[in-house]
């Protein structure tokens, strides 16, 4: 595929590659789809992190993560740019991601993973919070999460502490209940 080799990616330094995530727990592989691994296996020999690969296949780093574990699926011509990036033939590729997302299925309840579980305690400490405030601003409903964006930022304030900054974006939801009744 012109323009979608591993050459076109930026590579990390050394001390960056020792920090990639180059595996699957084995705990956790066995809950997950098995092209998981193939997509971690290659995804290790070649050394590159979910940003570089969501930018050779034009996803975002996060969505490019949720593939590796089986909680979404690629799009369209994404499966021929996986393959060309992370040198996994096409076929072997698009047999194994075959079908929908099982997703929910990989994580345990509640979390044993110290930074999972701490996302889950934001929700467990915030979301009637977050709740009654969404409420507020946009009436009863939900915000989606198939109809969603999220990144991830690192920030650094003044005094050189390290920050991270998750920005959720769903699309809002209006509750059926909510919405005034059609006269017949």
């Amino acid at each position: 595929m012109a323009g979608l080799s591993t050459l076109d990616v930026d590579f990390p330094s050394s001390l960056q590659t020792a920090r990639l995530i180059r595996e699957l727990q084995t705990t956790l592989a066995q809950r997950l789809p098995k092209y998981c691994s193939t997509l971690f296996a290659a995804k290790a020999s070649k050394h590159l992190s979910f940003e570089q690969i969501g930018q050779a296949i034009g996803r975002d780093e996060v969505a490019v993560a949720a593939i590796f574990y089986g909680q979404a699926a690629p799009f369209g011509q994404e499966v021929l740019k996986l393959s060309a990036v992370l040198s996994i033939p096409f076929q072997q590729l698009e047999s194994e991601i075959a079908g929908y997302p099982f997703r929910g299925q990989a994580m345990e309840m509640p979390p044993k993973e110290p930074l999972i579980y701490r996302l889950y305690e934001i929700v467990m400490n915030y979301g009637y919070a977050y709740k009654a405030v969404l409420n507020e601003k946009f009436g009863d409903g939900i915000m989606s999460a198939i109809a969603f964006s999220t990144k991830v930022e690192k920030e650094v304030d003044d005094q050189g502490n390290v920050w991270a900054n998750i920005h959720l974006r769903g699309k809002w939801c209006v509750s059926i209940s909510s919405l005034p009744m059609e006269s017949t």
